[in-house]
């Protein structure tokens, strides 16, 4: 077990690959035509390194397709013996984990809706205690890094080595155009705590439509992921559950075709020469910006004094408007994004009131 929690080797090593790791399937195993005709498609493509369909749904509301149950589970394995694919599909509880391992199926993924419950999480951490089998876990609906880290220590500390992280984006009031916002810091979080960690994209969660897949499956590339898990279907405008964010598997072989696999590491002399002269300049002015706060929050002590001193309240409504209006101006005429200054903004405003409060507190401690 290393430091910091996790001992885990690689799903593209153990599927014999390099990476990136390309997941796709249905959505739901429907029926078997659907999943092997499907999985045929998809073995014509050549780029699919491992099959997925759900074969229990949970579902929001009762009374929606809840998933075919075991009888899925032949259909994904007769996938398997027509392409040489190997297969994968969610678990949710012990009975699953048993019917998967009966079964035959290759690698498991635990879901966010059971990520986020750490009793579902330990049940299947039991199951699988003396079993070697990959297993991925999603990210948990609601943005909790330390929920995502305490699944896969479960899993971990159960005796699996295999594994991978899955993102597939948080649910958020504000979403935007997308289905599940992708709240890429976690991801880049997680991948900064585990180096070792794989951590695939799951597009088709994120999205909740075709139109934007390929900008997420490149943006994630782009944050050197691991691979991309996306769901393909025969008819996806008939599919029986997320209809909306699957594409046929030719749609998702040209997308394929047009995604960029770049590089973590380049070993151009003249490449490593200039990011290192670009990065010297970087932390240089981190260091600038590091002393320009440490002064500023010094002044904010002073004004805390003052304050204190003449019994005005720590906080002016109309002062952080006048500081947000000015900035943001200043800001926008500088190139920055209005919500790179405002999220900015708001972490100085709040240190700095943070750093006011201090004071007023010494002052009534030392009068104790």
């Amino acid at each position: 077990m290393s430091k910091k929690g996790l001992q885990t080797n690689s799903l593209a090593g153990w599927l014999g690959i390099q990476t990136p790791i390309i997941i796709s399937g249905p959505c739901s195993a429907e029926t078997e035509h659907q999943t092997v005709t499907t999985a045929m498609q998809l073995k014509a493509l050549n780029r699919v390194h491992l099959l997925r369909a759900g074969i229990w749904k949970p579902r929001t509301r009762p009374g929606q397709f809840e998933g075919a149950g075991e009888a899925g589970l032949a259909w994904l394995m007769a996938a398997k013996r027509e392409t040489g694919i190997p297969v994968t599909t969610e678990v949710a509880t012990a009975a699953h984990v048993e019917a998967c391992l009966k079964a035959g199926v290759d690698v498991l993924w635990v879901g966010a809706r059971t990520t986020v419950n750490p009793f579902s999480v330990q049940e299947i951490a039991d199951a699988l205690q003396g079993v070697d089998i990959p297993v991925m876990v999603k990210n948990p609906v609601n943005p909790d890094l330390e929920l995502w880290i305490g699944a896969l220590e479960r899993l971990n500390r159960a005796g699996i080595r295999t594994l991978a992280a899955i993102h597939r984006g948080f649910s958020s009031f504000d979403k935007g155009p997308f289905r599940n916002a992708p709240m890429w810091d976690f991801a880049i979080e997680l991948k900064t705590r585990f180096p070792e960690l794989e951590i695939i994209c799951d597009p088709s969660h994120i999205c909740g439509n075709r139109e934007l897949l390929p900008f997420v499956a490149q943006k994630a590339l782009d944050l050197d992921m691991a691979g991309i898990m996306l769901e393909s279907h025969i008819t996806p405008d008939q599919a029986w559950s997320d209809a909306k964010q699957q594409i046929t598997p030719a749609a998702f072989g040209k997308m394929l075709e047009g995604l960029i696999v770049r590089k973590a590491e380049v070993v151009s002399k003249e490449f490593r020469d200039t990011l290192t002269i670009l990065r010297e300049q970087i932390d240089q002015l981190d260091d600038d910006i590091m002393g320009k706060m440490s002064a500023r929050m010094k002044i904010s002590e002073q004004i805390g004094r003052y304050k204190r001193d003449n019994n005005v309240t720590i906080l002016q409504v109309n002062r952080w408007d006048e500081i947000l209006n000015t900035r943001l101006a200043q800001g926008n005429a500088m190139g920055l994004s209005q919500d790179f200054v405002t999220d900015l903004l708001k972490l100085i405003h709040h240190e700095s009131i943070q750093v006011q409060q201090r004071v007023m507190n010494d002052k009534v401690e030392k009068a104790v």
